[in-house]
């Protein structure tokens, strides 16, 4: 489909340190010749290694999922649950208490809070007065944890169950404890996608509007994209080129916060909902597919966001850890548990130790480190 000099031209204005272009993208995603995805990857690492060294990073971290009730149907979640139906949950103080205890027990430094969009999480009829509740229970008991918490869904939630401004929101989350807000939601920034994958979900606009506040307002944010499933290659590059605008956005405008990493989540459907995966035809992610993205990704982002990470949940530890060849420079946390992609029928597992992590890395000659959630030295 395209001769080998015009993508050498394109690679070629990545090495040099430019922004390629929409079109750019989707050539380099369109390419399917060995020596052509080799050349794509080969760039790729070359990059990495320039933005942002040879070290690997990992964070040892705990997931807490509060609650998987849910008053949206995502086309492609296995994990939320109608109140009352077999399999809901909604943790407890007490619960909350021992899970971030055993974490910080273990070295954890930072704890990624999300859950379902429960309409009867209301402390005095109050939705956000709850969600400050969550996060003065952990930070009274253990001040020292960073609360890396609730996406731009869940805020959007808040607002809406309180009638508020986003902006109130997450000033008052910030003041409370919340250090970072994770980029979850975005799926595809795309809403001819999202009217099929999560029609109940904030549209793409206000994702961006509110991960774009949080910057403004100093609360950092990550990013994400749901990768594998319907989208087009052409979909794929309009996402990460939002992402790119909205970190140009950032600096040029020198908001004290910005994106700190990237995060492709392929799409796992063993146990999603019958259409979705019956659309998809398949039950787990393609490795080759995915590595191709990844790779795009560093060349497409890295001049901006430049910390890549995979998902070992969804890839396996021997396909995150092949990622690392490919842009990606993080190898993500040790989460301790991992229910939503695992309840979709994940094989990468719930909870991955250090010494596997620093083994992983070691694997392909690569030296690691611990890091902070906003990417700062961790004293061990």
């Amino acid at each position: 489909m395209y001769d080998t000099k015009s993508i050498d031209l394109i690679l070629e204005k990545a090495l040099q340190g430019k922004d390629i272009s929409e079109a750019e993208g989707i050539t380099l995603l369109q390419q399917h010749e060995p020596e052509i995805i080799t050349a794509i990857q080969e760039t790729a690492d070359l990059l990495r290694k320039r933005q942002v060294g040879n070290i690997v990073t990992y964070i040892i971290n705990r997931n807490i999922n509060f609650t998987n009730i849910c008053e949206q149907h995502c086309s492609f979640c296995a994990f939320r649950r109608d109140a009352g139906e077999p399999g809901a949950f909604w943790l407890n103080t007490e619960e909350i208490l021992i899970k971030t205890k055993d974490a910080v027990q273990q070295g954890a430094t930072e704890i990624c809070m999300q859950g379902g969009l429960n309409p009867e999480a209301k402390l005095d009829g109050k939705s956000l007065a709850y969600y400050q509740q969550l996060i003065s229970t952990i930070k009274k008991e253990f001040p020292q944890i960073h609360l890396h918490a609730f996406s731009p869904q869940e805020i959007e939630f808040i607002a809406r169950e309180d009638n508020i401004s986003y902006e109130e929101v997450i000033l008052t989350l910030q003041d409370t404890g919340v250090g970072s807000m994770p980029g979850t939601a975005a799926e595809v920034l795309d809403d001819s996608v999202r009217k099929v994958i999560c029609p109940e979900k904030l549209n793409s606009t206000t994702w961006l509007e509110i991960v774009s506040l949080a910057h403004r307002l100093g609360m950092p944010t990550t990013s994400t994209m749901l990768s594998g499933h319907i989208e087009t290659v052409e979909q794929q590059i309009k996402h990460l080129s939002e992402l790119r605008s909205l970190q140009q956005k950032a600096t040029r405008n020198n908001y004290p916060a910005r994106i700190t990493e990237f995060i492709i989540l392929p799409f796992v459907g063993e146990e999603a909902p019958k259409p979705l995966r019956k659309r998809v035809g398949r039950d787990q992610p393609v490795l080759a597919n995915n590595l191709v993205l990844t790779a795009v990704a560093r060349i497409f982002l890295g001049n901006w966001i430049p910390n890549h990470q995979p998902s070992w949940v969804k890839l396996g530890l021997k396909g995150a850890t092949e990622a690392l060849n490919w842009g990606c420079n993080d190898l993500g946390g040790t989460l301790m548990e991992e229910h939503i992609t695992t309840m979709a029928g994940a094989k990468g597992g719930t909870c991955m130790s250090v010494e596997d992590l620093k083994n992983a890395i070691l694997s392909i000659n690569r030296p690691y480190k611990q890091r902070s959630t906003l990417y700062g030295v961790v004293s061990c």
